[in-house]
């Protein structure tokens, strides 16, 4: 093995230099003893189909692209998978032997086994889903809780206009109300999920009365920077099950490491640690 070329994989964002995915996925490489590198590359928007085109010439297996590219990503893929479509965007890109270039989203598959991981039990049929923002991490959210049967999904963000575009992408299976109700409907809903960036770095936070949390609710962060925002410190505080979003960016990537290197990774607490490093 040692004398074989290594495997290839990358991510690609503008900025980079925050990704865990990196930390991650060499973590994964050396704990499976596989000869390869998974390395971030900064790009600029209008690079990223030829950098994409030249990482498939230097054979690599794939890539996992954020912000700003996973519409990009759609658009140069010559084949997307049903779930990809679904949301409009992908994460994740696997290189065919071909050099054809497949899409696929993760980001759903992760919020799901994210939340199932722990609580085995949790079903989004019952009761109410309020989802808090309408960008892309909303719409694998929105697309997850759609297809685990949810038929009560309520989103709310700043800008309505943005949340009514939504409305229309998921052929008003979607509900949208105005930010001003947050504590109203998040009173009477079983699952709240935050997919904005509030509260990361502590720098802003959700203006939601604590008391508006229900304590059977099950509450869930995309935030993982810091670990426990103050939303789920509040949701906690009020007794509720809560879920971090560092658990949802370990279980998306792993789809993407079993394409790119062969073995299916897992998630374990020697991992979550080297990452909130």
């Amino acid at each position: 093995m040692d004398n074989e070329r290594p495997l290839l994989a990358a991510v690609l964002g503008n900025p980079i230099s925050h990704s865990r995915s990196p930390r991650m996925h060499n973590y994964w490489l050396k704990k499976n003893k596989i000869n390869g590198y998974y390395l971030p590359i900064k790009v600029e928007l209008e690079d990223f189909e030829r950098v994409i085109r030249s990482l498939i010439k230097m054979g690599f297996s794939g890539v996992n692209v954020t912000i700003p590219f996973k519409l990009s990503a759609m658009k140069i893929a010559d084949e997307c998978s049903d779930i990809a479509k679904y949301i409009g965007a992908a994460n994740t890109l696997t290189f065919t032997k071909e050099e054809k270039i497949y899409a696929d989203n993760t980001d759903a598959y992760g919020f799901i086994n994210n939340i199932k991981s722990k609580y085995a039990d949790w079903c989004p049929k019952k009761g109410a889903s309020l989802v808090l923002g309408a960008g892309g991490a909303s719409r694998a959210v929105i697309a997850a809780l759609l297809s685990e049967g949810s038929d009560k999904i309520i989103v709310i963000n700043r800008t309505i206009e943005k949340a009514e575009k939504l409305k229309i992408q998921f052929e008003n299976k979607i509900n949208v109300e105005s930010w001003n109700d947050l504590n109203e409907i998040a009173a009477s809903s079983t699952n709240i999920i935050n997919t904005t960036s509030l509260g990361m770095n502590d720098e802003s936070f959700i203006p939601i009365n604590p008391e508006s949390i229900p304590k059977d609710a099950l509450v869930s962060d995309l935030v993982y920077v810091p670990l426990e925002t103050n939303f789920l410190k509040m949701a906690r505080n009020r007794e509720s099950r809560t879920v971090d979003g560092l658990g949802m960016l370990i279980h998306q990537a792993i789809p993407g490491f079993k394409y790119w290197f062969g073995k299916t990774p897992i998630s374990t607490e020697e991992l979550r640690a080297i990452l909130v490093k």
